[in-house]
């Protein structure tokens, strides 16, 4: 029997909530991030590691760019559409030390609750909009239509559904 962890690092809940649904559908272990020691990730044959996007970072992603896992699965979740999203420089960033045929990549979209963010989160997403208001309309990306449209909204794109090829693919494995 393979065994697996789901180990995740959420801010505000969607990418906790994508890791207990993964673990529940698994059957998997499951834990937050910091209650992972680097050299217990050898002890699965496993390891899904999820990760909120935060200014171009995968939050919590150096356990596992920097320790060794036997196989390794990785999801990011962020408020961009995963479909039309080029998520090329994000994971290069991030993951450079893997090489890419080691590692497996899912992107679920999350949400937002403006009410709910720190002072700091507030402030990066008002500048984005206000850099978004100042780009040429012909140059605006469907993302940017959508942050302008929703600014201050409480958005949840969670869907237990979007984690079904993840699913699958570690099922394969």
């Amino acid at each position: 029997m393979t065994k697996i962890a789901v180990i995740y690092k959420s801010r505000y809940g969607t990418t906790k909530q994508y890791a207990q649904w993964i673990a529940e559908d698994l059957g998997a272990s499951l834990f937050e991030a910091s209650q992972m020691k680097p050299v217990q990730l050898m002890d699965y044959d496993v390891v899904v590691y999820g990760g909120a996007l935060y200014v171009g970072r995968i939050l919590g992603s150096k356990l596992v760019t920097q320790n060794p896992c036997k196989a390794l699965v990785l999801f990011t979740v962020g408020l961009a559409t995963p479909e039309i999203t080029d998520f090329t420089e994000i994971i290069s960033k991030n993951l450079s030390a893997l090489p890419p045929e080691e590692i497996k990549i899912f992107h679920l979209q999350g949400g937002i609750d403006y009410g709910r963010l720190s002072l700091l989160h507030k402030l990066l997403m008002a500048c984005k909009k206000k850099f978004v208001e100042k780009t040429p309309v012909d140059e605006r990306t469907s993302d940017d239509y959508e942050l302008l449209d929703t600014y201050g909204a409480k958005l949840d794109f969670t869907d237990k559904e979007k984690i079904k090829p993840l699913v699958d693919y570690v099922r394969s494995l």
